[in-house]
Protein backbone atom coordinates (compact mmCIF):
# COMPACT_ATOMS: atom_id res chain seq x y z
CA UNK A 1 0.00 0.00 0.00
CA UNK A 2 1.31 3.42 -0.87
CA UNK A 3 2.49 5.51 2.09
CA UNK A 4 0.25 8.49 1.27
CA UNK A 5 -2.73 6.19 0.97
CA UNK A 6 -1.90 4.56 4.31
CA UNK A 7 -1.50 7.93 6.00
CA UNK A 8 -4.84 9.22 4.72
CA UNK A 9 -6.68 6.10 5.87
CA UNK A 10 -4.94 6.25 9.25
CA UNK A 11 -5.78 9.93 9.65
CA UNK A 12 -9.49 9.35 8.95
CA UNK A 13 -9.51 6.35 11.29
CA UNK A 14 -7.85 8.33 14.12
CA UNK A 15 -10.25 11.25 13.77
CA UNK A 16 -13.25 8.92 13.73
CA UNK A 17 -11.99 7.17 16.87
CA UNK A 18 -11.40 10.48 18.63
CA UNK A 19 -14.94 11.65 17.84
CA UNK A 20 -16.34 8.32 19.01
CA UNK A 21 -14.55 8.61 22.33
CA UNK A 22 -16.00 12.11 22.69
CA UNK A 23 -19.43 10.55 22.15
CA UNK A 24 -19.93 12.53 18.95
CA UNK A 25 -21.52 9.52 17.32
CA UNK A 26 -22.95 11.19 14.20
CA UNK A 27 -19.65 12.91 13.34
CA UNK A 28 -17.71 9.70 13.96
CA UNK A 29 -20.12 7.77 11.73
CA UNK A 30 -19.69 10.38 8.98
CA UNK A 31 -15.89 10.00 8.97
CA UNK A 32 -16.25 6.20 9.00
CA UNK A 33 -18.46 6.53 5.89
CA UNK A 34 -15.71 8.55 4.17
CA UNK A 35 -13.20 5.88 5.12
CA UNK A 36 -15.47 3.10 3.83
CA UNK A 37 -16.02 4.89 0.51
CA UNK A 38 -12.28 5.44 0.13
CA UNK A 39 -11.47 1.79 0.89
CA UNK A 40 -14.08 0.59 -1.58
CA UNK A 41 -12.76 2.91 -4.28
CA UNK A 42 -9.19 1.68 -3.77
CA UNK A 43 -10.34 -1.95 -3.67
CA UNK A 44 -12.23 -1.64 -6.95
CA UNK A 45 -9.07 -0.29 -8.57
CA UNK A 46 -6.67 -2.71 -6.87
CA UNK A 47 -5.33 -5.86 -8.47
CA UNK A 48 -5.40 -8.68 -5.94
CA UNK A 49 -3.14 -10.91 -8.00
CA UNK A 50 -0.35 -8.36 -8.56
CA UNK A 51 -0.41 -6.81 -5.07
CA UNK A 52 -2.07 -9.20 -2.61
CA UNK A 53 -0.64 -7.42 0.47
CA UNK A 54 -2.17 -4.06 -0.47
CA UNK A 55 -5.48 -5.72 -1.29
CA UNK A 56 -5.50 -7.53 2.08
CA UNK A 57 -4.68 -4.33 4.00
CA UNK A 58 -7.48 -2.45 2.25
CA UNK A 59 -9.93 -5.23 3.12
CA UNK A 60 -8.87 -5.14 6.77
CA UNK A 61 -9.24 -1.34 6.78
CA UNK A 62 -12.73 -1.64 5.26
CA UNK A 63 -13.71 -4.32 7.75
CA UNK A 64 -12.60 -2.20 10.72
CA UNK A 65 -14.27 0.93 9.34
CA UNK A 66 -17.56 -0.97 8.94
CA UNK A 67 -17.31 -2.28 12.52
CA UNK A 68 -16.56 1.23 13.80
CA UNK A 69 -19.50 2.73 11.89
CA UNK A 70 -21.73 -0.03 13.24
CA UNK A 71 -20.63 0.89 16.77
CA UNK A 72 -21.46 4.56 16.19
CA UNK A 73 -24.74 3.63 14.48
CA UNK A 74 -25.79 1.49 17.44
CA UNK A 75 -25.22 4.48 19.74
CA UNK A 76 -27.48 6.51 17.44
CA UNK A 77 -30.07 3.69 17.59
CA UNK A 78 -29.83 3.18 13.82
CA UNK A 79 -29.83 -0.54 14.49
CA UNK A 80 -30.87 -1.77 11.04
CA UNK A 81 -27.96 0.03 9.36
CA UNK A 82 -25.53 -0.92 12.14
CA UNK A 83 -26.46 -4.59 11.78
CA UNK A 84 -25.91 -4.46 8.01
CA UNK A 85 -22.45 -2.94 8.60
CA UNK A 86 -21.58 -5.77 11.01
CA UNK A 87 -22.73 -8.41 8.54
CA UNK A 88 -20.70 -6.81 5.74
CA UNK A 89 -17.63 -6.66 7.97
CA UNK A 90 -18.05 -10.32 8.98
CA UNK A 91 -18.52 -11.30 5.33
CA UNK A 92 -14.99 -9.94 4.75
CA UNK A 93 -13.55 -11.46 7.94
CA UNK A 94 -15.80 -13.92 9.80
CA UNK A 95 -13.61 -13.82 12.91
CA UNK A 96 -13.37 -10.04 13.24
CA UNK A 97 -13.47 -9.49 17.02
CA UNK A 98 -14.93 -5.97 17.10
CA UNK A 99 -17.60 -6.75 14.50
CA UNK A 100 -18.68 -9.85 16.44
CA UNK A 101 -18.93 -7.97 19.73
CA UNK A 102 -20.76 -5.05 18.13
CA UNK A 103 -23.21 -7.40 16.39
CA UNK A 104 -23.79 -9.23 19.67
CA UNK A 105 -24.65 -5.97 21.45
CA UNK A 106 -27.03 -4.91 18.67
CA UNK A 107 -28.79 -8.29 18.63
CA UNK A 108 -29.08 -8.15 22.42
CA UNK A 109 -30.64 -4.70 22.15
CA UNK A 110 -33.10 -6.07 19.57
CA UNK A 111 -34.10 -8.91 21.90
CA UNK A 112 -32.53 -11.61 19.73
CA UNK A 113 -30.81 -13.28 22.67
CA UNK A 114 -29.82 -16.63 21.16
CA UNK A 115 -28.20 -15.01 18.12
CA UNK A 116 -26.43 -12.49 20.38
CA UNK A 117 -25.13 -15.32 22.55
CA UNK A 118 -23.59 -17.03 19.50
CA UNK A 119 -21.78 -13.81 18.55
CA UNK A 120 -20.29 -13.39 22.02
CA UNK A 121 -19.28 -17.06 22.12
CA UNK A 122 -17.50 -16.65 18.79
CA UNK A 123 -15.77 -13.52 20.07
CA UNK A 124 -14.75 -15.31 23.27
CA UNK A 125 -13.09 -18.06 21.24
CA UNK A 126 -10.94 -15.31 19.69
CA UNK A 127 -10.08 -13.74 23.06
CA UNK A 128 -6.38 -13.23 22.29
CA UNK A 129 -7.57 -10.77 19.61
CA UNK A 130 -9.70 -9.05 22.24
CA UNK A 131 -6.66 -7.57 23.96
CA UNK A 132 -7.58 -8.79 27.43
CA UNK A 133 -11.33 -8.16 27.14
CA UNK A 134 -12.21 -11.60 28.55
CA UNK A 135 -13.79 -10.16 31.71
CA UNK A 136 -15.98 -7.77 29.73
CA UNK A 137 -16.99 -10.54 27.34
CA UNK A 138 -17.95 -12.80 30.23
CA UNK A 139 -20.30 -10.07 31.48
CA UNK A 140 -22.01 -9.97 28.07
CA UNK A 141 -22.14 -13.77 27.90
CA UNK A 142 -23.74 -14.02 31.36
CA UNK A 143 -26.23 -11.28 30.48
CA UNK A 144 -27.20 -13.08 27.26
CA UNK A 145 -27.67 -16.41 29.02
CA UNK A 146 -29.86 -14.83 31.70
CA UNK A 147 -32.04 -12.92 29.22
CA UNK A 148 -32.34 -15.90 26.86
CA UNK A 149 -33.54 -18.02 29.81
CA UNK A 150 -36.09 -15.37 30.86
CA UNK A 151 -37.35 -14.99 27.30
CA UNK A 152 -37.76 -18.73 26.88
CA UNK A 153 -39.31 -19.57 30.26
CA UNK A 154 -40.99 -16.38 31.50
CA UNK A 155 -39.18 -16.95 34.81
CA UNK A 156 -38.37 -13.53 36.31
CA UNK A 157 -37.27 -12.72 39.86
CA UNK A 158 -37.21 -9.18 41.26
CA UNK A 159 -37.02 -10.29 44.90
CA UNK A 160 -33.48 -9.10 45.68
CA UNK A 161 -34.14 -5.67 44.16
CA UNK A 162 -37.40 -5.31 46.07
CA UNK A 163 -35.85 -6.52 49.35
CA UNK A 164 -33.07 -3.95 48.90
CA UNK A 165 -35.67 -1.17 48.77
CA UNK A 166 -35.28 -0.75 44.97
CA UNK A 167 -31.73 0.50 45.42
CA UNK A 168 -29.08 -0.13 42.80
CA UNK A 169 -29.53 -0.77 39.11
CA UNK A 170 -32.97 -1.57 37.75
CA UNK A 171 -32.97 -5.32 36.91
CA UNK A 172 -32.48 -6.15 33.25
CA UNK A 173 -35.47 -7.94 31.79
CA UNK A 174 -35.91 -9.94 28.62
CA UNK A 175 -38.90 -9.47 26.38
CA UNK A 176 -41.30 -12.38 26.79
CA UNK A 177 -44.55 -13.50 25.17
CA UNK A 178 -46.50 -16.01 27.23
CA UNK A 179 -49.49 -18.22 26.35
CA UNK A 180 -51.49 -15.62 24.42
CA UNK A 181 -52.82 -14.99 20.92
CA UNK A 182 -54.39 -12.05 19.08
CA UNK A 183 -58.00 -12.62 18.04
CA UNK A 184 -61.15 -10.73 17.18
CA UNK A 185 -62.59 -9.28 20.37
CA UNK A 186 -66.21 -9.03 21.46
CA UNK A 187 -65.18 -6.01 23.54
CA UNK A 188 -63.67 -3.92 20.75
CA UNK A 189 -61.66 -4.60 17.59
CA UNK A 190 -58.91 -7.06 18.44
CA UNK A 191 -57.76 -8.40 21.78
CA UNK A 192 -55.20 -10.58 23.51
CA UNK A 193 -56.50 -14.00 24.60
CA UNK A 194 -55.10 -16.68 26.89
CA UNK A 195 -54.30 -19.96 25.14
CA UNK A 196 -54.18 -21.92 28.42
CA UNK A 197 -55.20 -21.50 32.05
CA UNK A 198 -53.14 -18.85 33.82
CA UNK A 199 -52.80 -18.53 37.62
CA UNK A 200 -53.07 -15.18 39.37
CA UNK A 201 -49.68 -13.47 39.54
CA UNK A 202 -48.29 -15.20 36.45
CA UNK A 203 -46.30 -13.06 34.04
CA UNK A 204 -48.21 -13.10 30.76
CA UNK A 205 -46.14 -10.63 28.78
CA UNK A 206 -42.99 -8.53 29.12
CA UNK A 207 -42.33 -5.85 26.54
CA UNK A 208 -39.94 -2.92 26.29
CA UNK A 209 -41.20 0.53 25.37
CA UNK A 210 -40.73 1.59 21.77
CA UNK A 211 -40.32 5.06 23.25
CA UNK A 212 -41.01 6.64 26.62
CA UNK A 213 -40.96 10.14 28.08
CA UNK A 214 -40.85 10.90 31.81
CA UNK A 215 -40.82 14.00 33.92
CA UNK A 216 -41.95 15.65 37.13
CA UNK A 217 -45.23 17.38 36.34
CA UNK A 218 -45.96 18.94 39.75
CA UNK A 219 -44.77 22.42 40.61
CA UNK A 220 -45.82 25.92 41.38
CA UNK A 221 -47.79 28.11 39.05
CA UNK A 222 -51.19 27.76 37.46
CA UNK A 223 -51.36 25.10 34.79
CA UNK A 224 -47.68 24.22 35.12
CA UNK A 225 -48.44 20.49 35.30
CA UNK A 226 -50.61 20.59 32.17
CA UNK A 227 -48.00 22.59 30.26
CA UNK A 228 -45.28 20.14 31.24
CA UNK A 229 -47.42 17.24 30.08
CA UNK A 230 -47.91 18.92 26.71
CA UNK A 231 -44.13 19.37 26.34
CA UNK A 232 -43.60 15.74 27.33
CA UNK A 233 -46.21 14.60 24.81
CA UNK A 234 -44.44 16.56 22.05
CA UNK A 235 -41.08 15.01 23.02
CA UNK A 236 -42.66 11.56 23.14
CA UNK A 237 -44.11 11.95 19.63
CA UNK A 238 -40.67 12.98 18.35
CA UNK A 239 -39.09 9.92 19.98
CA UNK A 240 -41.61 7.59 18.36
CA UNK A 241 -41.18 9.30 14.97
CA UNK A 242 -37.41 8.84 15.30
CA UNK A 243 -37.82 5.11 16.02
CA UNK A 244 -40.18 4.76 13.05
CA UNK A 245 -37.71 6.43 10.70
CA UNK A 246 -34.76 4.28 11.80
CA UNK A 247 -36.20 0.76 11.94
CA UNK A 248 -38.34 -1.03 9.34
CA UNK A 249 -39.53 -3.66 11.85
CA UNK A 250 -40.64 -1.02 14.37
CA UNK A 251 -42.39 0.89 11.59
CA UNK A 252 -44.32 -2.21 10.54
CA UNK A 253 -45.25 -3.27 14.08
CA UNK A 254 -46.55 0.20 14.94
CA UNK A 255 -48.55 0.20 11.70
CA UNK A 256 -50.49 -2.87 12.95
CA UNK A 257 -51.91 -0.87 15.88
CA UNK A 258 -55.31 0.78 15.76
CA UNK A 259 -55.60 4.47 14.94
CA UNK A 260 -59.19 4.54 16.16
CA UNK A 261 -60.74 4.09 12.71
CA UNK A 262 -62.57 1.06 11.31
CA UNK A 263 -61.89 -1.08 14.40
CA UNK A 264 -63.96 -3.96 13.07
CA UNK A 265 -62.12 -4.05 9.74
CA UNK A 266 -58.61 -4.31 11.18
CA UNK A 267 -56.54 -7.34 10.22
CA UNK A 268 -55.42 -9.82 12.88
CA UNK A 269 -51.60 -9.69 12.84
CA UNK A 270 -49.63 -12.90 13.22
CA UNK A 271 -48.25 -12.96 16.78
CA UNK A 272 -44.91 -14.26 15.50
CA UNK A 273 -44.02 -10.85 14.02
CA UNK A 274 -43.78 -9.52 17.59
CA UNK A 275 -41.28 -12.18 18.63
CA UNK A 276 -37.85 -10.60 18.38
CA UNK A 277 -36.06 -13.95 18.05
CA UNK A 278 -38.09 -14.73 14.92
CA UNK A 279 -37.64 -11.28 13.36
CA UNK A 280 -34.87 -12.38 10.99
CA UNK A 281 -37.31 -14.84 9.40
CA UNK A 282 -39.77 -12.06 8.55
CA UNK A 283 -39.45 -9.70 5.64
CA UNK A 284 -41.06 -6.63 7.14
CA UNK A 285 -42.55 -4.42 4.40
CA UNK A 286 -41.06 -0.96 4.04
CA UNK A 287 -44.36 0.91 4.38
CA UNK A 288 -44.68 4.61 5.11
CA UNK A 289 -46.30 6.10 8.18
CA UNK A 290 -47.19 9.76 7.88
CA UNK A 291 -47.34 11.97 10.94
CA UNK A 292 -51.13 12.01 11.05
CA UNK A 293 -51.22 8.20 11.17
CA UNK A 294 -48.58 8.15 13.93
CA UNK A 295 -50.52 10.72 15.96
CA UNK A 296 -53.72 8.67 15.60
CA UNK A 297 -51.95 5.49 16.71
CA UNK A 298 -50.35 7.20 19.72
CA UNK A 299 -53.63 8.81 20.73
CA UNK A 300 -55.28 5.38 20.92
CA UNK A 301 -52.42 3.21 22.19
CA UNK A 302 -50.14 5.27 24.44
CA UNK A 303 -50.14 4.24 28.09
CA UNK A 304 -49.50 6.31 31.19
CA UNK A 305 -47.30 4.51 33.72
CA UNK A 306 -49.21 5.51 36.86
CA UNK A 307 -52.62 4.39 35.56
CA UNK A 308 -55.23 2.85 37.86
CA UNK A 309 -54.34 -0.73 36.87
CA UNK A 310 -50.57 -0.19 36.95
CA UNK A 311 -47.82 -0.35 39.55
CA UNK A 312 -44.56 1.51 38.98
CA UNK A 313 -41.60 -0.16 40.70
CA UNK A 314 -38.47 1.67 41.83
CA UNK A 315 -37.42 5.25 41.32
CA UNK A 316 -39.67 5.87 38.29
CA UNK A 317 -42.70 6.01 40.61
CA UNK A 318 -41.97 9.69 41.29
CA UNK A 319 -42.33 10.58 37.61
CA UNK A 320 -45.18 11.04 35.20
CA UNK A 321 -44.39 8.72 32.30
CA UNK A 322 -46.05 8.11 28.95
CA UNK A 323 -44.93 5.37 26.56
CA UNK A 324 -45.80 2.98 23.77
CA UNK A 325 -45.65 -0.78 24.43
CA UNK A 326 -46.71 -2.78 21.39
CA UNK A 327 -48.50 -6.00 22.39
CA UNK A 328 -49.95 -4.41 25.54
CA UNK A 329 -51.78 -2.03 23.18
CA UNK A 330 -54.05 -4.92 22.14
CA UNK A 331 -55.45 -5.33 25.67
CA UNK A 332 -58.96 -3.91 25.99
CA UNK A 333 -60.83 -2.50 28.97
CA UNK A 334 -63.24 -4.38 31.21
CA UNK A 335 -64.91 -3.38 34.48
CA UNK A 336 -64.12 -6.96 35.55
CA UNK A 337 -60.40 -6.89 34.65
CA UNK A 338 -58.12 -9.90 34.94
CA UNK A 339 -54.75 -8.26 34.29
CA UNK A 340 -52.58 -5.46 35.62
CA UNK A 341 -49.40 -3.70 34.51
CA UNK A 342 -46.14 -3.71 36.40
CA UNK A 343 -43.64 -1.07 35.19
CA UNK A 344 -39.96 -1.84 35.76
CA UNK A 345 -37.62 0.64 34.11
CA UNK A 346 -38.66 0.86 30.46
CA UNK A 347 -40.28 -2.57 30.54
CA UNK A 348 -43.96 -3.30 31.06
CA UNK A 349 -44.95 -6.62 32.61
CA UNK A 350 -48.52 -7.82 32.18
CA UNK A 351 -49.54 -9.77 35.30
CA UNK A 352 -52.65 -11.92 35.72
CA UNK A 353 -54.55 -10.17 38.53
CA UNK A 354 -56.78 -13.20 39.03
CA UNK A 355 -56.96 -16.72 37.62
CA UNK A 356 -57.61 -16.63 33.85
CA UNK A 357 -59.21 -19.47 31.89
CA UNK A 358 -57.98 -20.69 28.51
CA UNK A 359 -59.79 -18.75 25.78
CA UNK A 360 -60.55 -15.79 28.08
CA UNK A 361 -59.64 -12.32 26.85
CA UNK A 362 -57.12 -10.33 28.85
CA UNK A 363 -58.45 -6.99 30.06
CA UNK A 364 -57.13 -4.00 31.99
CA UNK A 365 -59.11 -1.41 33.93
CA UNK A 366 -58.65 1.82 31.96
CA UNK A 367 -60.22 3.75 34.84
CA UNK A 368 -61.28 3.17 38.46
CA UNK A 369 -63.71 0.24 38.38
CA UNK A 370 -64.37 0.29 42.14
CA UNK A 371 -67.10 2.83 41.43
CA UNK A 372 -70.90 2.64 41.05
CA UNK A 373 -72.35 1.99 37.56
CA UNK A 374 -73.30 5.62 36.87
CA UNK A 375 -69.76 6.86 37.58
CA UNK A 376 -68.23 4.14 35.41
CA UNK A 377 -70.51 4.99 32.50
CA UNK A 378 -69.36 8.60 32.73
CA UNK A 379 -65.68 7.55 32.77
CA UNK A 380 -66.16 5.17 29.83
CA UNK A 381 -67.81 8.00 27.86
CA UNK A 382 -64.80 10.22 28.63
CA UNK A 383 -62.60 7.48 27.11
CA UNK A 384 -64.86 7.39 24.06
CA UNK A 385 -66.61 4.04 24.42
CA UNK A 386 -69.56 2.28 26.07
CA UNK A 387 -68.49 -0.64 28.24
CA UNK A 388 -70.57 -3.76 27.65
CA UNK A 389 -68.61 -6.25 29.77
CA UNK A 390 -70.50 -8.91 31.77
CA UNK A 391 -70.43 -6.77 34.88
CA UNK A 392 -71.87 -3.73 33.11
CA UNK A 393 -74.55 -5.87 31.40
CA UNK A 394 -75.57 -7.35 34.76
CA UNK A 395 -75.68 -3.96 36.47
CA UNK A 396 -77.63 -2.46 33.59
CA UNK A 397 -80.37 -5.01 34.29
CA UNK A 398 -80.14 -4.28 38.02
CA UNK A 399 -80.65 -0.55 37.41
CA UNK A 400 -84.35 -1.25 37.02
CA UNK A 401 -84.44 -1.79 40.79
CA UNK A 402 -85.25 1.54 42.43
CA UNK A 403 -83.70 0.39 45.71
CA UNK A 404 -80.31 -0.08 44.07
CA UNK A 405 -80.48 3.39 42.53
CA UNK A 406 -81.45 4.76 45.95
CA UNK A 407 -78.45 3.02 47.51
CA UNK A 408 -76.12 4.70 44.99
CA UNK A 409 -77.77 8.07 45.76
CA UNK A 410 -77.39 7.43 49.50
CA UNK A 411 -73.67 6.73 49.07
CA UNK A 412 -73.18 9.93 47.09
CA UNK A 413 -75.24 11.85 49.69
CA UNK A 414 -72.89 10.89 52.51
CA UNK A 415 -74.96 8.18 54.20
CA UNK A 416 -73.07 6.22 56.86
CA UNK A 417 -70.88 3.66 55.02
CA UNK A 418 -72.02 0.77 57.22
CA UNK A 419 -75.63 1.67 56.49
CA UNK A 420 -74.97 1.57 52.74
CA UNK A 421 -73.31 -1.86 53.09
CA UNK A 422 -76.19 -3.22 55.17
CA UNK A 423 -78.76 -1.85 52.73
CA UNK A 424 -76.99 -3.39 49.71
CA UNK A 425 -76.45 -6.78 51.36
CA UNK A 426 -80.12 -6.97 52.35
CA UNK A 427 -81.09 -6.00 48.81
CA UNK A 428 -78.89 -8.69 47.27
CA UNK A 429 -80.46 -11.28 49.61
CA UNK A 430 -83.97 -10.30 48.46
CA UNK A 431 -82.98 -10.11 44.77
CA UNK A 432 -81.34 -13.55 45.03
CA UNK A 433 -77.99 -12.24 43.75
CA UNK A 434 -75.35 -14.98 43.96
CA UNK A 435 -71.71 -15.77 43.18
CA UNK A 436 -69.71 -13.47 40.97
CA UNK A 437 -72.65 -11.07 40.53
CA UNK A 438 -72.53 -10.38 44.26
CA UNK A 439 -68.85 -9.49 43.81
CA UNK A 440 -69.78 -7.09 40.99
CA UNK A 441 -72.11 -5.07 43.21
CA UNK A 442 -69.71 -5.12 46.15
CA UNK A 443 -66.98 -3.80 43.86
CA UNK A 444 -69.32 -1.03 42.67
CA UNK A 445 -69.93 0.07 46.25
CA UNK A 446 -66.38 -0.54 47.45
CA UNK A 447 -66.15 2.97 48.90
CA UNK A 448 -68.78 1.97 51.45
CA UNK A 449 -67.28 -1.47 52.20
CA UNK A 450 -63.74 -0.14 52.43
CA UNK A 451 -64.83 2.75 54.65
CA UNK A 452 -66.70 0.41 57.00
CA UNK A 453 -63.89 -2.10 57.42
CA UNK A 454 -61.21 0.58 57.66
CA UNK A 455 -62.83 1.87 60.87
CA UNK A 456 -62.60 -0.61 63.73
CA UNK A 457 -65.40 1.30 65.47
CA UNK A 458 -67.68 1.08 62.42
CA UNK A 459 -66.90 -2.60 61.86
CA UNK A 460 -67.80 -3.40 65.47
CA UNK A 461 -70.93 -1.27 65.31
CA UNK A 462 -72.35 -3.19 62.35
CA UNK A 463 -70.95 -6.49 63.54
CA UNK A 464 -72.77 -9.54 62.25
CA UNK A 465 -75.31 -7.50 60.31
CA UNK A 466 -72.78 -7.21 57.50
CA UNK A 467 -70.49 -9.92 56.02
CA UNK A 468 -66.95 -10.43 57.27
CA UNK A 469 -64.31 -8.37 55.48
CA UNK A 470 -62.52 -11.51 54.29
CA UNK A 471 -65.63 -12.78 52.46
CA UNK A 472 -66.14 -9.44 50.74
CA UNK A 473 -62.48 -9.23 49.73
CA UNK A 474 -62.70 -12.71 48.17
CA UNK A 475 -65.77 -11.86 46.11
CA UNK A 476 -64.48 -8.47 44.94
CA UNK A 477 -61.10 -9.96 43.95
CA UNK A 478 -62.87 -12.67 41.95
CA UNK A 479 -65.02 -10.07 40.19
CA UNK A 480 -62.48 -7.32 39.59
CA UNK A 481 -59.05 -8.88 40.14
CA UNK A 482 -56.43 -7.91 42.70
CA UNK A 483 -56.54 -4.26 43.71
CA UNK A 484 -54.45 -2.41 46.29
CA UNK A 485 -57.40 -0.86 48.16
CA UNK A 486 -58.98 -4.29 48.54
CA UNK A 487 -55.70 -5.85 49.65
CA UNK A 488 -55.24 -3.05 52.20
CA UNK A 489 -58.49 -4.06 53.96
CA UNK A 490 -57.31 -7.68 54.25
CA UNK A 491 -53.87 -6.62 55.53
CA UNK A 492 -55.52 -4.37 58.14
CA UNK A 493 -57.67 -7.30 59.31
CA UNK A 494 -54.53 -9.39 59.76
CA UNK A 495 -52.89 -6.55 61.65
CA UNK A 496 -55.85 -6.25 64.02
CA UNK A 497 -55.72 -9.98 64.70
CA UNK A 498 -52.21 -9.41 66.06
CA UNK A 499 -50.47 -11.37 63.32
CA UNK A 500 -51.09 -14.69 65.08
CA UNK A 501 -50.27 -17.80 63.11
CA UNK A 502 -53.35 -19.83 63.98
CA UNK A 503 -55.14 -21.78 61.26
CA UNK A 504 -57.51 -18.94 60.33
CA UNK A 505 -54.77 -16.32 60.27
CA UNK A 506 -52.60 -18.54 58.09
CA UNK A 507 -55.46 -18.90 55.59
CA UNK A 508 -55.97 -15.13 55.50
CA UNK A 509 -52.21 -14.62 55.14
CA UNK A 510 -52.21 -16.86 52.08
CA UNK A 511 -55.17 -14.93 50.67
CA UNK A 512 -53.27 -11.67 51.19
CA UNK A 513 -50.21 -13.09 49.46
CA UNK A 514 -52.33 -14.28 46.52
CA UNK A 515 -53.86 -10.80 46.19
CA UNK A 516 -50.36 -9.34 46.45
CA UNK A 517 -49.16 -11.61 43.65
CA UNK A 518 -52.09 -10.39 41.54
CA UNK A 519 -50.74 -6.83 41.96
CA UNK A 520 -46.98 -7.38 42.01
CA UNK A 521 -46.77 -10.72 40.25
CA UNK A 522 -44.95 -13.94 41.04
CA UNK A 523 -41.78 -12.09 40.05
CA UNK A 524 -41.54 -11.19 43.75
CA UNK A 525 -41.06 -14.31 45.86
CA UNK A 526 -42.85 -14.96 49.13
CA UNK A 527 -40.49 -13.42 51.69
CA UNK A 528 -39.89 -10.27 49.63
CA UNK A 529 -43.63 -9.95 48.98
CA UNK A 530 -44.41 -10.27 52.71
CA UNK A 531 -41.95 -7.49 53.41
CA UNK A 532 -43.39 -5.33 50.61
CA UNK A 533 -46.92 -5.80 51.94
CA UNK A 534 -45.65 -5.29 55.51
CA UNK A 535 -47.15 -8.61 56.60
Amino acid sequence: MATAEEELLQELRSKATELFLREQWAESSGLCSQLIDLCRAHLSAADRASDPDRFSKLQRSLCLALANRADAGSKLRSLDEALRDCDEALAIESSHFRALVCKGKILLSLGRYSAALECFKSAASLEPQGNGNAESLNVWLDKCKKLEYQSRTGNFDLSDWVSAGFRGEIPELAEYIGPVEIKKSEISGRGLFATKNIDAGTVVLVTRAIAIERGIVGGEGSGSGENKQLVMWKNFIERVAGCVSRCRRTRHLISTLSSGEDEEGLEIPDLSIFRAEASEKHDYPDEKLDMNKILGILDVNSLVENAISAKVMGRNKDYYGVGLWLLASFINHSCGPNARRLHVGNHLMVIASRDIRAGEELAFAYFDVLQPPTKRREMAAAWGFDCSCKRCEFEEKMQSKQELRDTETALEGGMDAGGVVYRLEEGMRRWNVRGKEKGYLRASFWAAYGGTYASEKSAKRWGRRIPAAEAVVDSVAEAAGSEERVLKVLVEQLSRSGGGLGGGAMVEMEKALKLGRGIHGKVIKKQALRALLEL
